[in-house]
């Protein structure tokens, strides 16, 4: 069955796989609807994770997408705990790894991944950062550990660095990479941030990678492959995500780096589509390349795309949305809109030790993204040019005394 009335099974109940649940009641799916998550929460912001949550400044109450009742209000049965373990296509069933069989006429996956572990001698000591256990635990362990080391210089060691330095930990970041923020963010963008984190405290390490973690049972140093022993009472890694695939794989799926899937969220077995952290998408914003997007704005878009297949099959609206991020470290906020893929010209808006600025990105003369740094107006300003494709000729786009919102792009 299809349509209306399909039977849905959704496996993931995070940010997409909670989406698509609301997103197929909000269409009038009138069908069984099943909501099945590993985590023994009910679906919850992971954002706030590393900042406000690891800060002590917001309760686990106060993460909760929707109340628990919520979902059953909504006709949703929700099961928590539970991890899908394999899918039979054929015979459309997916099974717990406790045996538990659940059927369904449509499958989304949407089990997003889990954190990358670090590789090297001792690596299991290293906490990290993707589910609320995950940060229950590592503020307990904060409690005797002033020194505290954090493999990764992205978004979450960042975001992780700066909590640490207010909450009074001695911290230091190790980025294996020649700068801060490497594979989102151009070199401006790096430079700042590291001039932030040193200015609060922050030793950062650059091109340093970890060779082993010292200790028995918990970490005492971090030994760089350098040959240099950083002293630490607790080690952080946050150095990625690994696409929780696995079953998808098993049974036939493309699975090259998450799942592959088409502007409609179908992956390559009938009847399954994937959305979320683990979809590999072919992004419109980035000319046509093929990634992964680990991002609330992706995990919500594209569980309406899911959704939208589903209730409309092949008149509804092909996946395009325009990707958005931000990430706040001490007072800055940066907001992020568009994708900087292939971008081979960078344009500065305003002085970076300004306090607020902006990065624009162009690709083959077109504006394709922007970086804003306390720079909200220029974030709102210029969406709606990324999503026409404006052409604005960089000595144009430099004067940061014409806000974007003034500047007549030509659609590309």
């Amino acid at each position: 069955m299809s349509g209306r009335g399909a039977a849905v099974l959704i496996v993931g109940a995070g940010q997409a796989g909670a989406s698509a649940a609301l997103a197929l009641r909000q269409g009038g799916h009138a069908g069984p609807v099943t909501l099945v998550g590993a985590e023994p929460d009910p679906p919850y912001e992971r954002p706030p994770l590393s900042k406000e949550y690891l800060a002590g400044e917001r309760e686990a109450e106060r993460l909760l997408l929707r109340p628990a009742a919520f979902w059953k209000d909504r006709g949703v049965t929700l099961r928590t705990g539970v991890r899908i373990g394999a899918i039979d296509v054929r015979n459309r069933v997916a099974t717990a790894t406790t045996g538990e069989a659940f059927g369904f006429d449509r499958l989304i996956w949407a089990a997003g991944g889990q954190a990358r572990r670090l590789a090297c001698p001792g690596g299991q000591l290293a906490h990290v950062i993707r589910t609320r256990a995950d940060v229950d635990a590592l503020r307990a362990a904060l409690a005797d550990a002033p020194r505290v080391v954090i493999v990764g210089g992205g978004y979450i060691g960042l975001e992780a660095a700066a909590v640490l330095r207010k909450l009074g930990h001695a911290g230091t970041v190790v980025e294996a990479l020649p700068r801060l923020l490497a594979r989102v963010a151009g070199p401006e963008v790096s430079d700042w941030a590291l001039a932030l984190h040193r200015s609060h405290g922050v030793d950062v390490r650059l091109g340093a990678g970890v060779a082993a973690i010292e200790g028995e049972g918990r970490p005492t140093a971090v030994l760089l492959a350098g040959g240099e022993r950083l002293a630490a009472d607790l080690v952080i890694a946050g150095i990625g995500l690994v696409p929780e695939v696995g079953p998808l794989a098993a049974a036939g799926a493309d699975c090259p780096n998450g799942v592959r899937v088409d502007t409609h969220c179908r992956t390559s077995l009938p009847g399954i589509q994937a959305i979320g952290d683990c979809a590999l998408h072919a992004n419109p914003f980035a000319g046509g390349a093929e990634i992964r997007l680990e991002s609330v704005q992706n995990a919500s878009d594209m569980a309406k795309a899911a959704a939208a297949h589903i209730l409309e099959g092949e008149a509804a609206p092909p996946y395009r949305a325009l990707p958005w991020f931000w990430s706040n470290q001490y007072d800055a906020r940066l907001q992020t809109v568009g994708l900087s893929t292939g971008a081979d010209t960078r344009v500065v808006r305003g002085e970076p030790g300004s306090g607020s600025w902006s990065l624009a990105y162009l690709r083959a003369g077109a504006l394709v993204a922007l970086d804003c740094i306390n720079a909200a107006k220029e974030y709102m300003g210029g969406r709606g040019l990324i999503e026409r494709g404006a052409r604005i000729p960089p000595e144009r786009l430099a004067d940061a005394s014409v806000p974007l919102k003034a500047m007549e792009g030509l659609a590309a």
